[in-house]
């Protein structure tokens, strides 16, 4: 009986051990991100910003300058999520690196094009344009033109 608990208890500290470390490297990599690139991409809107995976980059027009208003309205975040980036956004070719900054949300950086955060939206399909010009949360959602203009 002695041997069973021995070896049993062995077990148990080398499963604890194993979780703890599985636990810390979760951890690190639960907050880890990438660096944000920016590309330019031709739909049949004209062409526009898209994250590198092609989602579609959105300007929400109730933002004034270097401002992310979504994260005071209730629920907005959930449904229209900052693109965040852990270092400096990369420009894909087409994309002005001039236009291209952060700004401090919520503990995260936030890529700006032009002065106007930038978005992507939770149900999107890449290569999709279905959602620009949608009107919610007391403004609209556009995407952007190379030149930092609103795509409608």
């Amino acid at each position: 009986m002695k041997r069973i608990l021995m070896v049993t208890t062995g077990a148990l500290a080398c499963a604890v051990g194993t979780a703890a470390i599985a636990s810390a490297q979760g951890a690190v990599s639960a907050h880890t991100s990438s660096t944000a690139k920016v590309e330019l991409r031709h739909t049949s809107l004209g062409s526009i910003l898209t994250t590198s995976s092609g989602l579609t980059l959105y300007m929400f027009t109730h933002d004034r300058n270097g401002e992310n208003s979504c994260v005071k309205i209730h629920e907005c975040a959930k449904f229209w999520p900052a693109f965040d980036t852990s270092g400096t956004p990369l420009a894909g070719p087409g994309v002005q690196r001039s236009l291209l900054s952060t700004i401090r949300v919520s503990g995260s950086e936030q890529v700006t094009y032009a002065g106007h955060a930038l978005y992507t939206f939770s149900e999107d399909k890449p290569g999709s344009t279905a959602y620009v010009g949608v009107k919610e949360f007391g403004g609209n959602w556009d995407a952007l033109s190379a030149a930092g203009h609103a795509v409608k």
